[in-house]
């Protein structure tokens, strides 16, 4: 009885079930394209925020800072910096690596192997790679180690301006989803609302009759709210059927490429469709809830 009153209610609004329709398939397609575009940003940006690290370099006997003279650094002076970024609780856990100068030279022989062929001796210093707990922590770390002065240690380096644009990227990618997306739910929400309260006045005369006869206030508004509640998960459905094919025509390919270049991946089809769908009986759940509570005094 609920089902088939909601279902006539619809069709005798027909125009403008269909546009609320259509505005939640549109809606929820680019919600669905905005999460999965938006949840590959955000594992790129956490791949690098990952890849942020601190490079404390010990003194040699050619350099050390502004030292007048050059001392390298003792296994003492570097086991304490070691333990002491150890001891940071802004650094991971097993996060910091002794870097030999050997080491130094091997890796730079592999990955630069022109700058290094020419080489008599071995002028790299020792260092430690210092990963922190969070990309946001990167500078915090680097500057403690900078004011700090620590002996045997020449110089340190975080890579300031790459880690300042990535955290910004990062930042920038999550404040545009959440708005782009607050936007898509809110117009789809209020269309909604509006086709129920066009079935509502449309049916003015039949709602009075119905209370006449002594029909409960639920009666009366349960078509309503299904009239939403279906208007909304139609709605998504559609939007993951169009999506599915948007994703093997177009974007697989592209995702793929992708994932396999930069490490990071997207949220899984399944489970954004589940949340296309969950979103639709939501937002037509609160549209039509709140249009019958406001227009619908039974």
């Amino acid at each position: 009885m609920l089902f088939s009153e909601s279902l006539r209610s619809m069709t005798s609004n027909l125009s403008t079930t269909m546009a609320a329709t259509l505005t939640v398939l549109i809606g929820m397609f680019l919600v669905g394209v905005l999460l999965a575009f938006g949840t590959w940003a955000r594992s790129w940006s956490d791949t690098k925020k990952g890849e942020l690290m601190v490079k404390v370099y010990f003194c040699t006997d050619l350099q050390c800072g502004k030292q007048d003279i050059a001392r390298e650094a003792t296994p003492k002076q570097m086991a304490k910096v070691r333990n002491q970024l150890l001891a940071n609780p802004l650094v991971k856990p097993n996060g910091v690596k002794f870097v030999s100068k050997a080491d130094g030279l091997a890796k730079m022989r592999k990955e630069q192997p022109e700058m290094v062929k020419a080489l008599q001796s071995n002028p790299l210093p020792n260092s430690l790679e210092v990963i922190p707990r969070s990309g946001e922590d990167t500078t915090k770390i680097g500057e403690a180690l900078s004011n700090a002065h620590l002996a045997g240690v020449d110089e340190v380096k975080w890579g300031q301006k790459t880690t300042s644009r990535v955290l910004q990227l990062a930042h920038v990618i999550e404040s545009v989803f959440l708005f782009a997306v607050a936007i898509l739910l809110a117009a789809a929400m209020i269309l909604i609302a509006n086709t129920i309260r066009l079935s509502i006045f449309s049916r003015r005369r039949e709602i009075e009759v119905m209370k006449l006869v002594g029909a409960s206030n639920w009666f009366v508004r349960g078509p309503f709210m299904l009239e939403g509640l279906l208007c909304g998960l139609v709605g998504s459905m559609l939007a993951v059927v169009l999506l599915l094919v948007a994703r093997e025509a177009v974007a697989a390919p592209i995702l793929d490429n992708l994932d396999a270049a930069e490490g990071a991946h997207a949220i899984a089809f399944g489970l954004n469709a589940l949340i296309l769908c969950g979103l639709g009986l939501l937002i037509g759940g609160v549209g039509s809830g709140l249009t019958v509570r406001r227009f619908l005094k039974v």
